[in-house]
């Protein structure tokens, strides 16, 4: 069976439009890579009961959920403790954290102050995620992996959980161009579709330096079922273009 995923990006930047969420191209890609199925990616702001409710949807529907944003220092960074009210688990410091980033600021002089401390805080059991990039812990709940919103945080913390996660076999594509409209080719590909139910097909218009065209995409994790598929766009795309 294949593992299914999904993510809940966390904060009204993203919301607001101020920052660009770069979190969920990368977990995708990563995901695709490893068979993983990306299902499902909800983006809330930051309220506890917007946070809570996505959450116990998400982790209950999918395998794994994968949340990013929100675990900093400030009195917004509130995902620990949302986190903690869908489990239903009290938040407070998790002592290797605390050890862990009190040796961090010891060893460069600075005080370890209380927003700091706030970044040691996670839901009673929770076992942490590392963090090579600025210290401060991620953390693991049940088959929730909590990370940091920072794309480069959050892509080394989801290296370190990439092996805690069972493989499957990756999905293949391949992409066939199209010089006609998705309304003369969508017929035909519906049928293409329906004889082939171990792949998917998926048609994108685009747009190039010879103007419009439809890219097609053929999907699948069986190598041979992907190529006949493919072999039948090929040979409907010859035969409208033989007719046009």
């Amino acid at each position: 069976m294949t593992s299914t995923a999904a993510m809940l990006a966390i904060g009204d930047e993203l919301l607001s439009g101020r920052t660009k969420d770069r979190n969920i191209a990368h977990l995708a890609e990563v995901l695709t890579m490893a068979g993983i199925d990306l299902k499902e990616v909800r983006i809330v702001g930051d309220e506890e009961p917007l946070i809570v409710e996505a959450l116990n949807a998400l982790r209950e529907r999918w395998d794994f959920v994968f949340t990013s944003g929100g675990i900093g220092p400030t009195h917004d960074d509130i995902t620990a403790d949302a986190v903690g009210a869908a489990f239903g688990l009290p938040v407070g410091p998790h002592e290797a954290a605390m050890r862990l980033m009190g040796d961090h600021y010891a060893a460069r002089n600075l005080e370890f102050t209380e927003a700091r401390r706030r970044m040691a805080r996670t839901p009673r059991g929770a076992s942490l995620i590392d963090n090579p990039v600025s210290v401060a812990p991620g953390f693991r709940i049940g088959n929730v992996f909590v990370m940091a919103g920072v794309p480069s945080v959050f892509q080394a913390m989801l290296d370190g959980v990439l092996p805690q996660l069972p493989t499957g076999v990756p999905v293949q594509s391949t992409a066939i161009p199209c010089a006609f409209a998705e309304g003369v080719i969508g017929g035909p590909l519906g049928e293409i579709a329906k004889r082939h139910p171990a792949v998917s097909l998926g048609s994108y218009p685009r747009s190039g330096g010879g103007g419009p065209y439809t890219e097609l995409v053929v999907r699948s994790r069986d190598a041979a079922a992907l190529e006949a598929a493919a072999a039948e766009v090929r040979a409907m795309l010859e035969a409208l273009e033989a007719g046009a």
